[in-house]
């Protein structure tokens, strides 16, 4: 079942989606091919600076990110109540970052620059800004033309807290989950690494320290710790962005912590931890139910996540009966709706 994508993604439901694209033919062309023992890693590193450098002309930020060697996947955040107050000035400025030519001929144009506005508040634009410019860089390297990408992205929206934060565990325990790493600040090219490598830094600590190390204790040494401008920070005391996740960084780290060790090593979730006990309660979920929607995200669901009620509104909203409302009804206790 298909949904258009206007129907897929709709800010009135929630700003939040995890979105997914793969190579063509689903070859390692962003790491290493064993088919043609040729080395494309370097191609990660592309992906992400332009994932970031667009997140700071849209109004289109990251949660979490995850680059694999033949697929991503990105968490957005769509802030579409900042870019009501651009001025026409700043919205020419951010265009023309990405479309030179095009802010300079028509930046007299008020119906284009509302346009411009309209399309910088688009995930659509987005990923297509991010996919046509890595598509043309790897077939200048390769001195070749065609496809880079199998197809149109790929996209869920996340209809509430439990979803959000399934979506960012589930997108940065990627490379845990391929037995590619066996730790997350091991997993390179995710925004876990990045943000345990940030800490680090800031604690003048050469080696990262492992998650396990993050001491209840020390709480609050993290939650005063700044965090990466590239990604939408975790509310915390050092904190001056225009939103973040109602979530302490430690919490998250931890959560992850725990959900990637039962993942990794492939048992099945027994009593959690007591300080990550209050975590799962406010999402609503028991450790099995939550390591099963973390395991099955892509499976379980389609073009939603959420709990049973939200997904049902969802797809009466679109006429379609969504895939996941069973499952939802699983895994769900009754958490609330995020907006």
């Amino acid at each position: 079942m298909t949904l258009a994508r206007s129907e897929q993604i709709d800010l009135n439901a929630t700003p939040y989606y995890h979105v997914m694209n793969r190579c063509v033919r689903r070859s390692f062309l962003c790491g290493f091919d064993k088919l043609t023992q040729k080395d494309y890693s370097h191609r990660k590193a592309w992906i992400v600076d332009r994932l970031k450098y667009l997140a700071d002309i849209f109004a289109i930020k990251i949660c979490a990110y995850a680059i694999m060697s033949n697929h991503y996947h990105v968490v957005l955040y769509v802030e579409d109540k900042v870019a009501e107050n651009w001025s026409e000035a700043e919205i020419i400025r951010r265009w023309a970052a990405i479309f030179p030519k095009d802010a300079e001929e028509n930046k007299h144009l008020k119906q284009k620059i509302q346009l411009w506005k309209e399309r910088l508040t688009s995930i659509s634009w987005f990923m297509r800004c991010l996919n046509e410019r890595i598509a043309r860089d790897v077939n200048e390297e390769d001195d070749t033309a065609g496809r880079f990408w199998e197809g149109r992205f790929k996209s869920q929206a996340l209809l509430d807290e439990g979803a959000l934060l399934s979506a960012m565990v589930y997108v940065d325990l990627n490379p845990v989950r391929a037995g590619i790493t066996t730790t997350p600040e091991e997993s390179e090219f995710t925004s876990i690494y990045e943000r345990i490598q940030h800490i680090s830094k800031q604690l003048k600590i050469n080696k990262p320290k492992s998650i396990k190390q993050l001491k209840r204790e020390k709480a609050d040494i993290y939650n005063n710790l700044a965090q990466p401008k590239s990604l939408v920070p975790f509310a915390n005391i050092a904190m001056n962005h225009s939103h973040a996740i109602d979530f302490k960084l430690v919490d998250y780290l931890e959560l992850v912590d725990y959900t990637g060790r039962v993942i990794r090593d492939d048992k099945e979730a027994g009593s959690i931890p007591e300080h990550l006990a209050p975590i799962l309660s406010r999402l609503q979920f028991d450790p099995m139910n939550w390591i099963s929607l973390v395991k099955n995200l892509s499976k379980s669901f389609s073009h939603a996540v959420g709990s049973e009620i939200l997904l049902l509104n969802f797809g009466k909203e679109r006429k379609k009966a969504l895939k996941g409302i069973t499952q939802a009804k699983k895994l769900y206790n009754n958490p609330q709706a995020i907006a």
